[in-house]
């Protein structure tokens, strides 16, 4: 089986925070972060519960991250809206799950823009972060990256245009 390995901007997404004022805490709080990635997955096992441990680390305890993988509280389309109505106060959103909502954002979903993740994702932070503030205007845009996914067939398509 051939492998095909191309960007898809289309699984880009960005946590953002529901925005909600913080207000001083006399004691701990706990932040709920949800996400629709099973808990196995690698984003998940390496990257959030990392940060949520990291979070708690450098906060001295008081502030803790619970994570609700897996659409525990939400289906995958529904997260950025999981944040901006408190439902959870960190989300994961995949901004094509809902095609049109997003219109500047879905110019970094393009086919083949990105070769590269990690420089990708920085370039893709840095273009959108102009246009977060008016277009996701409901929460607090933290950050946006990309994916890199393989397509999979049982005949070689060398060239996109064979698909």
């Amino acid at each position: 089986m051939k492998t095909l390995k191309i960007p898809l901007a289309a699984a880009a997404a960005a946590l953002v925070l529901a925005s909600a004022p913080a207000a001083a805490q006399d004691k701990p709080v706990e932040l709920r972060f949800a996400h629709w990635l099973p808990p196995t997955h690698p984003l998940a096992k390496l990257g959030f519960e990392p940060w949520a441990k990291s979070v708690e680390a450098a906060s001295k305890g008081s502030i803790k991250v619970a994570l609700f993988p897996a659409q525990q509280l939400g289906k995958a389309p529904d997260h950025y809206d999981m944040a901006r109505d408190g439902i959870a106060d960190l989300t994961w959103v995949n901004p094509g799950y809902q095609a049109g909502r997003f219109p500047m954002f879905a110019a970094g979903e393009l086919p083949m823009l990105m070769s590269n993740a990690g420089r990708g994702s920085v370039a893709l932070d840095a273009w959108y972060r102009k246009y977060a503030a008016a277009e996701m205007k409901d929460v607090k845009f933290c950050f946006a990256h990309v994916h890199t996914g393989t397509l999979h067939s049982k005949q070689a398509m060398p060239d996109p245009a064979q698909i």
